[in-house]
């Protein structure tokens, strides 16, 4: 029969050793509190800039096929590859759209979150996670985890929250979170110079100037929402430094833990939300 007092061991879920549960800090990786629940799902989910984006792109997925599931658009099976597949607007609307008219009549300001995560149809959700797929490892590795979490999260919000300002009525995507993290890049290369910062900035500028053009051409862009995801992006950049000039701190850590708790807590309220509403129809 074990004793009460006998030390029991768990797997580290950021470098998964073997060590006793009742450790503050893993010795090995210097993850804080291993054995908390909340630090184990984390650190499993969020342990690598693969893990994140893989997790990013999965709420994504499972938001945009809620969507559809809750009133589907009028032309969501047509043919129009801009509509094929597209959640109708009252899905988009509980779910967290954002925009002067959820926020300024019915302050629903928690949609400047949610809305990051909901997609107008299949190429809109499909255009999105491949930039995130191709920028997310790059700010990864110049700003660190913690950082490229921070950005695309706090630039996301804050993009939209310009539009708002702009007098957007009804909008969505996480197009305004991908700018942020075209904006970080931008000014990463301009501050780094050289032959690499260069390269780097003339790159990411022709990723800039195609959203620019294309949301000059097809209508119903949020240009605000890019435009201020990018601003955001390239000010967070600034403010929180990037791998060369500063290494990632516990604070970054702290803050990017923040940023991912009233993420989930939103996005669950969005579909809590929604299902209650459904309910009372």
């Amino acid at each position: 029969m074990r004793s009460s007092s006998q030390r029991t061991s768990l797997i580290c879920p950021r470098c998964r050793k073997l060590i006793n549960a009742n450790e503050p800090v893993c010795p090995y990786c210097g993850v804080s509190k291993p054995g908390n629940a909340l630090t184990s799902l984390l650190n499993m989910r969020f342990s690598s800039p693969e893990e994140t984006i893989k997790t990013i792109i999965t709420v994504n997925v499972i938001l945009f096929v809620i969507s559809l599931m809750l009133f589907p658009g009028k032309s969501g099976f047509g043919f129009s590859p801009f509509s094929f597949l597209s959640p109708g607007n009252q899905s988009l609307f509980l779910l967290g759209s954002t925009g002067s008219i959820p926020i300024d009549q019915f302050n629903r300001w928690w949609t400047l979150i949610t809305a990051n995560f909901l997609h107008g149809s299949l190429m809109h959700i499909l255009f999105n996670m491949l930039a995130l797929r191709q920028l997310g490892p790059l700010v990864a590795n110049e700003y660190g985890l913690h950082r490229m979490i921070i950005i695309y999260l706090l630039g996301g919000v804050a993009g939209f929250f310009i539009s708002y300002l702009a007098g957007i009525r009804f909008t969505i995507g996480a197009s305004a979170s991908v700018c942020a993290l075209i904006g970080s890049v931008l000014y990463y290369g301009k501050s780094r110079g050289g032959y690499y910062g260069r390269a780097i900035y003339s790159q990411i500028s022709g990723w800039a100037l195609g959203i620019f053009f294309f949301g000059l051409m097809v209508p119903g862009i949020n240009n605000w929402g890019h435009g201020g995801g990018m601003a955001a992006g390239a000010l967070l950049g600034f403010l929180l430094g990037y791998q060369e000039k500063s290494r990632q701190t516990q604070l970054h850590k702290r803050i990017a833990r923040l940023c991912i708790l009233l993420t989930a807590l939103s996005l669950l309220w969005a579909i809590f939300s929604s299902l209650l509403i459904l309910s009372r129809i």
